[in-house]
């Protein structure tokens, strides 16, 4: 009798938690065979399985709760996964990790989340920032440079409103350095303008470095525009990014641009074609020569069903004097030019 008492209880409570609240759990889950020639230092080819193709694997919850008068909680945790190995690719939760509230004012937020800069740019790279390939976030660049964007921020307060025809965006990062407000902090504000066939977005970052023993640190300034055009089953689209980044050290200031231009054609309902090319000119580079890489990347995209797809894309990345560069944005380059070509599957759920 207890113990069905017991079960009754929760049941009931189940249930008026239900009613107020709403709890989604959902992921996506991408794998893929990929072929890279010049992979290594010995310049040997590789054949591997690799997780995260078009997109990054996630697995996420996703919760509101309606508090009256057009006013909701809300909260979102989310985690990458390894597919190939099972492993995180970092923290627990270390994608998403925030609560906040929603309601005509917009939406605000705090804790860990993307940046407002990821949110607002993503529309307007048609690879959707896959890592297979695009170089929207960064890209192949020289030794360790990526002169990139800052796509996820700790300790953040994030701000979004929509508003008919246009959105805007801030992003806040806390330093935490005591005595040192600016150290680590990041300041990013944003805005997007959208009619019809076209859309249009900029936005500005300032990413600084945790300070160093005299309390000056890295300043990296990021500016960011973007347009698109639609026009019957064909959708162009256009970035640029101007990076600049000052050193604490005093050394010479890390600069360069990236620009990339490439269009989505719907060929059949079900079937998708996506051609890009991306292009980074790198600057005052102390070495010398730039490498200034470019990468020419094409995909198809057959959707199976509205959360399936399957897909096979191709990247040839190239480096100018004889520099290093690499199709993919996270892994080292082993030579001046790299071929690369992959087909998988994706599940969201």
């Amino acid at each position: 009798m207890k113990k069905l008492l017991g079960a009754a209880t929760l049941a009931c409570m189940a249930t008026a938690a239900h009613a107020q609240t709403s709890v989604t759990v959902y992921g996506l889950i991408d794998a893929n065979i990929t072929y890279n020639n010049n992979a290594g230092a010995n310049k040997g080819s590789q054949f591997k399985l690799n997780s995260g193709g078009m997109n990054t694997s996630r697995f996420g919850l996703r919760g509101s709760e309606d508090l009256g008068g057009g006013l909701k909680a809300i909260m979102q945790l989310e985690g990458g996964v390894v597919l190939d190995t099972g492993a995180s690719d970092g923290d627990m939760f270390g994608r998403q990790a925030n609560v906040g509230l929603q309601g005509d004012f917009g939406r605000i937020i705090a804790g860990r989340s993307y940046s407002t800069t990821y949110d607002f740019i993503l529309p307007f790279d048609p690879m959707g920032y896959a890592p297979q390939y695009s170089w929207a976030t960064s890209a192949g660049a020289t030794g360790s440079r990526k002169d990139g964007m800052l796509t996820g921020v700790s300790n953040l307060l994030k701000y979004q409103y929509d508003g008919k025809g246009y959105k805007l965006g801030a992003t806040y990062g806390f330093g935490e350095v005591a005595g040192n407000t600016s150290g680590n902090a990041k300041y990013i504000v944003a805005a997007s303008a959208f009619d019809g066939p076209w859309a249009a977005v900029i936005t500005y970052e300032q990413n600084n470095s945790a300070p160093i023993a005299n309390g000056s640190y890295d300043q990296a300034k990021v500016l960011h525009l973007g347009g698109s055009y639609a026009f019957g089953p064909a959708k162009v689209f256009a970035g640029y990014r101007n990076f600049k980044k000052t050193l604490a050290t005093g050394a010479a200031d890390q600069r360069s641009d990236t620009l990339w231009l490439g269009a989505n054609y719907a060929v059949a309902p079900s079937w998708t074609l996506t051609g890009v090319y991306y292009y980074q000119d790198i600057k005052n580079v102390a070495s010398g020569a730039d490498a200034d890489p470019g990468m020419l990347v094409l995909r198809a995209k057959y959707a199976m069903s509205k959360r399936t797809d399957i897909y096979i894309a191709t990247g040839y990345a190239k480096a100018s004097n004889n520099k290093l560069t690499g199709v993919s944005r996270d892994d080292a380059g082993f030579a001046s030019n790299q071929t690369s070509a992959t087909v998988g599957i994706q599940h969201r759920f």
